[in-house]
């Protein structure tokens, strides 16, 4: 019995249909996506300003369907936030969760010696830097953050309160390099998050406070709260007016000031260890597209976010180099915990 002949054409034929399934084989293998409930920890009370950006993008995702299934966020802010990073490290393998951090991924390991860093984690991508401001009661008599530093020397130690969110942490920090750099000294009073700080300084139950731009924007443009200066390099980039005519570019640094002190927080995305490359890219491509919405770049301008984005290496080297750098201003404030 004689077989039968395929001609060329058939076989050409034939063998594209083989390496089409085999391209589609792979690429539905490739392109990984959540299976339930994705969870979206928050390692901070409610109201500040990671709960903020943790339910915008909630809610930009919702809104756009960028997501087949639902993203859910948690606040898991107890013992500085060590409650939900050590939730995630204990999640290996799990690519349903999510973190959003601060910069208390570096503090709170150090401050309290919990058994945990952000090597614990899988990085996903830094989805900005969000800026400090030294804020005042709109009554107050300071027009200036030098104005406030010579009231301090003026009216002896400890008379002035600078509220801030949680021990050893942030806005302590920052706190204490102002006492370092000035020689002044002021008594911190912590609260669980940046919405309950700027309520105690509105309420003029604190003197002071170095929130984030997006925990006091509602304050300061009711007229309740005045920024003295911000801490950074350069004055920020908005110039819409969002108070008394004024805009976040008219707020000095605090080096204009006198106050020599420079500090960014980090705003990032992690998932549990052990998650896989396809499962990192899923996400950053659920991020990416969150960034180019309107409602996000509206968010980025109203809290004065400093836009940068990184991924991959780039985003692991600038985590190293954050890390030393929180050691060492934690170092010099006494805040590490002995061993």
């Amino acid at each position: 019995m004689r077989k039968s002949k395929q001609s060329p054409l058939t076989s050409t034929v034939l063998a594209a249909s083989i390496l089409a399934v085999a391209g589609w084989s792979t690429s539905a293998r490739a392109e990984w996506k959540p299976t339930k409930t994705v969870e979206f920890i928050v390692p901070a009370g409610t109201g500040g300003g990671a709960d903020q950006m943790a339910r915008m993008i909630q809610g930009i995702i919702q809104k756009h369907n960028l997501m087949a299934e639902p993203l859910v966020v948690i606040n898991k802010g107890g013992g500085a936030g060590a409650e939900g990073f050590l939730d995630v490290k204990g999640s290996k393998g799990d690519p349903n969760k999510l973190i959003i951090t601060l910069s208390n991924l570096f503090t709170t390991p150090l401050a309290t010696g919990v058994p945990f860093k952000w090597t614990d984690m899988t990085p996903v991508a830094m989805l900005a830097l969000d800026e400090f401001v030294f804020w005042v009661n709109a009554k107050s008599p300071y027009q200036s953050a030098s104005d406030y530093i010579s009231a301090i020397k003026a009216g002896g130690p400890n008379k002035m309160k600078m509220g801030g969110t949680g021990s050893k942490q942030e806005d302590q920090i920052i706190t204490a390099a102002i006492e370092q750099t000035t020689g002044v000294k002021m008594t911190y009073v912590p609260y669980k998050g940046g919405g309950d700080v700027a309520a105690q300084l509105v309420g003029q139950h604190i003197t002071s406070s170095v929130n984030n731009p997006i925990e006091a924007v509602a304050q300061w443009r009711a007229g309740e709260l005045r920024p003295l200066c911000v801490f950074d390099t350069q004055r920020l980039p908005y110039k819409e007016p969002i108070a008394n005519g004024k805009a976040w570019s008219d707020i000095p640094t605090c080096k204009e000031a006198g106050l020599d002190i420079g500090y960014l927080m980090l705003r990032g995305v992690f998932m549990p260890p052990g998650a896989t490359q396809e499962q990192v890219d899923y996400y950053v491509g659920v991020l990416q597209k969150v960034r180019e919405t309107p409602e996000w770049k509206d968010f980025m301008k109203t809290g004065a976010f400093n836009t940068s984005f990184m991924t991959g290496k780039q985003f692991e080297d600038w985590l190293k180099k954050a890390e030393e750098t929180h050691r060492s201003l934690m170092e010099k404030a006494g805040f590490v915990a002995k061993s």
